[in-house]
């Protein structure tokens, strides 16, 4: 990555969610570079993002393939150093863009989609993957059961090929999520991984102290989502 120009003009969201993540690591004994902010720029404008580029935020996330399309290559164009993450579910037939756009994507869930992935992994731009866990085991939502995730795990790695990077979960709504924090860094270190993609606005500080190593704001640094 290019350095990252001096900041200026700091959004105050940005600016306090920044204090906030430092004094959770450092109450935790962490190093204050343990952890990175994601800041999830879903249903928001280039407007709207403009402002934590130019004070020097680099990592954001996006839900929709599509949505991203719109906005975000001129953006990238600008600023040569920005991070994409796909924090939303990845259908088979946007794998090719997902490629081509994101730096990362977070939300690898099944085998039709990590075979998929195989295909095009000799791609320049291939983005580094995270498999994606339902630590509540609900049935509506996206992600790898934790009782299948060593075998969906080898799957990638051995017979795919695909290098996975570490972990990611969103908790069940109304359930603490500190459990499902704790469960995932079990199963990260029972597969010698050391990314963990948890946390959110209302509870990143959790995520933080249990060993997430990056956290995915969106409310707390853009406001309420219309």
């Amino acid at each position: 990555m290019s350095p990252v120009p001096p900041e200026i003009n700091v959004p105050p969201r940005l600016a306090e969610t920044r204090q906030r993540m430092a004094q959770a690591l450092q109450e935790n004994g962490r190093p204050a570079t343990a952890a990175q902010l994601i800041a999830i720029s879903k249903t928001k404008s280039a407007t709207e993002i403009r402002p934590l580029l130019r004070a020097g935020h680099r990592l954001f996330g996006e839900n929709r393939v599509q949505e991203a399309k719109t906005k975000w290559p001129p953006l990238k164009a600008q600023y040569g150093d920005v991070e994409l993450h796909l924090v939303g579910p990845l259908q088979t037939n946007k794998v090719k863009e997902a490629v081509a756009l994101f730096d990362v994507i977070q939300t690898l869930d099944r085998e039709k989609l990590a075979r998929k992935l195989a295909e095009l992994k000799g791609e320049s731009s291939f983005p580094r993957l995270l498999i994606q866990v339902n630590t509540g085991d609900e049935p509506q939502k996206s992600g790898v059961s934790p009782s299948e995730l060593a075998a969906f795990y080898e799957l990638c790695r051995d017979e795919l090929a695909l290098r996975i990077d570490g972990l990611m979960c969103l908790p069940p709504q109304g359930e603490p999520a500190g459990a499902h924090f704790v469960l995932l860094g079990k199963l990260a270190a029972q597969l010698g991984l050391d990314t963990l993609s948890m946390g959110m606005s209302g509870d990143f500080e959790t995520a933080l102290a249990l060993g997430a190593t990056h956290i995915r704001v969106g409310t707390a640094l853009f406001g309420a989502r219309d």
